[in-house]
């Protein structure tokens, strides 16, 4: 009589693993395994490679300054001794950038969900690739369509947004009027927008795309209306995606140079500020793009690289705390 053998599960470790190489007796694995473990340890040794030169160029200016560095709206760093704070920048970066946000979310989920959830496919896929096509326009092209054309727009004489704006809110500082016409934050913000308006959307859409169709029928054969299905199963399905590309987007805002360099008229000096978004000044970027002549000497090129260092920062703890933001959630 003879019995067959039973054979028991191969043990986790002798299983082969795919993702390192070991054990899969493949060249190809291994290859992978090291391209793709050195591409991520690449990225993490370029940003701290990245943050550790902007605070050995600018703690030697940092130690000179006669001034606060975090409250103070003084900029002269040529002078003996240095004094240069970052707070208008800093007002004017966030503001500008914040305002960009309000406006382009909105809009991007919006087209987000009539590209993946109303609109016909014939055309769905045409006006998606138009959307894209957004991101590929130059700054300059968007910064001197936003002085030249738009900014008469928006300032009006008799009406307008602006003139619209005034009436209803210029008894709250954010919106009092100024003499500034037509170079002033919200116009940058409303350039902003369009420009990390195709950013959001995209993201947004691939997400969108990605519900369950059986959340979806579920929803429709219980009786919910087009807007309840969206609200009921695509919105929360798809919300850690938005936030995700919202953050893309705002860090886009931050960091942009050009298009605010030409829009944003230069007041006199730091020290001549208004809260007002009808008001000018100037963000890091533009700061430090206006004055590149200036970096004759390790104490000028010094602070100029403290604001830098600045707006790295500013940028890497957004992108973080929105990555905490899903986390916690459970999202990923």
């Amino acid at each position: 009589m003879t019995t067959a053998a039973t054979s028991s599960p191969p043990s986790p470790a002798a299983t082969p693993s795919l993702i390192s190489g070991r054990g899969t007796g493949r060249s190809g694995d291994r290859i992978f395994s090291v391209l793709t473990r050195g591409s991520g340890a690449l990225v993490v040794v370029l940003v701290v490679l990245t943050g550790a030169f902007l605070l050995w160029k600018s703690v030697p200016s940092l130690l000179d300054d006669d001034v606060n560095f975090i409250t103070s709206r003084v900029w002269q760093p040529a002078a003996n001794p240095p004094a240069f704070g970052i707070a208008a920048l800093l007002y004017t970066t966030v503001l500008s950038s914040v305002l960009a946000l309000l406006m382009a979310v909105p809009v991007s989920v919006g087209v987000a969900l009539f590209l993946t959830q109303c609109a016909p496919r014939r055309l769905a896929t045409p006006l998606g690739y138009l959307v894209d096509l957004l991101a590929a326009v130059p700054s300059i092209i968007y910064g001197l369509w936003g002085a030249f054309v738009l900014g008469p727009v928006i300032a009006g004489t008799d009406s307008g947004p602006r003139r619209a704006i005034e009436d209803a809110l210029g008894w709250i500082p954010l919106f009092s009027s100024t003499s500034v016409a037509r170079g002033n934050v919200f116009l940058a913000s409303v350039v902003l927008a369009i420009m990390i308006l195709p950013i959001v959307t995209a993201i947004s859409r691939e997400v969108f795309l990605q519900v369950p169709r059986a959340n979806i029928e579920a929803a429709l054969a219980l009786g919910a209306t087009r807007w309840e299905t969206i609200r009921v199963s695509v919105l929360p399905f798809g919300k850690p995606g938005v936030i995700t590309a919202s953050m893309l987007g705002l860090g886009r805002a931050l960091g942009e140079t050009i298009a605010v360099t030409i829009i944003l008229s230069q007041p006199s000096s730091l020290e001549d500020f208004n809260f007002s978004v009808f008001y000018g000044g100037e963000t890091f970027a533009s700061k430090i793009a206006n004055n590149a002549s200036e970096f004759s000497t390790p104490q000028k090129t010094g602070a100029y690289i403290a604001a830098g260092l600045v707006l790295f920062v500013v940028t890497f703890l957004v992108n973080a705390l929105a990555r905490v933001f899903i986390s916690r959630r459970g999202d990923v």
